[in-house]
């Protein structure tokens, strides 16, 4: 076993975990934070995309003790004092969603790539989401959601402040 300490979701966690275990196992087995979906366990899903020091990543592809001293971010902690982040209810308006399973991992995804460029194109919000698969919406709706949320200022990270411009 090694011990591993690390942020949340913004909570202090310290566990003992096997050096294999993934870190999507660690965060829904040891924390409950089923939002993380397990999909392909291959990393060509997406499904399990969470954000490891405000870079996405998919957590069946790293090891837990790879997050150790890090702050890792799930689905479940981008809703902050009761709101959803604004992708998540661009989501929620836009329909971009049908069987849910893939939205987690896709709304991860969406929150880094508008964090990176905050008004993408309709060609760069498909690259962006390139590596994240949705076996139902043909993904207009999730296209139409990311420009959504974009509109609504949505490249802010929770826990930062907005940058103050010239």
């Amino acid at each position: 076993m090694v011990r591993i300490n690390l942020t949340v979701d913004g909570a202090r966690v310290a566990d003992d975990v096997e050096p294999r275990m993934l870190l999507v196992h660690y965060l829904r087995e040891k924390l409950g934070k089923t939002g993380t979906v397990v999909g392909c366990d291959t990393s060509n899903c997406g499904a399990c995309t969470v954000h490891l020091d405000g870079t996405s990543v998919k957590s069946c592809n790293v090891l837990a003790v790879q997050a150790d001293g890090g702050e890792v971010t799930t689905i479940e902690g981008l809703a902050q004092d009761g709101q959803l982040h604004p992708v998540q209810e661009a989501f929620r308006e836009c329909h971009g969603l049908q069987c849910g399973y893939c939205t987690p991992g896709m709304i991860m995804q969406s929150v880094d790539l508008l964090k990176d460029n905050p008004n993408p194109s309709e060609e760069e919000i498909r690259l962006g989401l390139e590596g994240n698969l949705c076996r139902c919406t043909g993904y207009h709706n999730i296209v139409r959601a990311v420009q959504h949320a974009a509109g609504a200022g949505a490249s802010q990270v929770p826990g930062q402040t907005e940058a103050v411009q010239a």
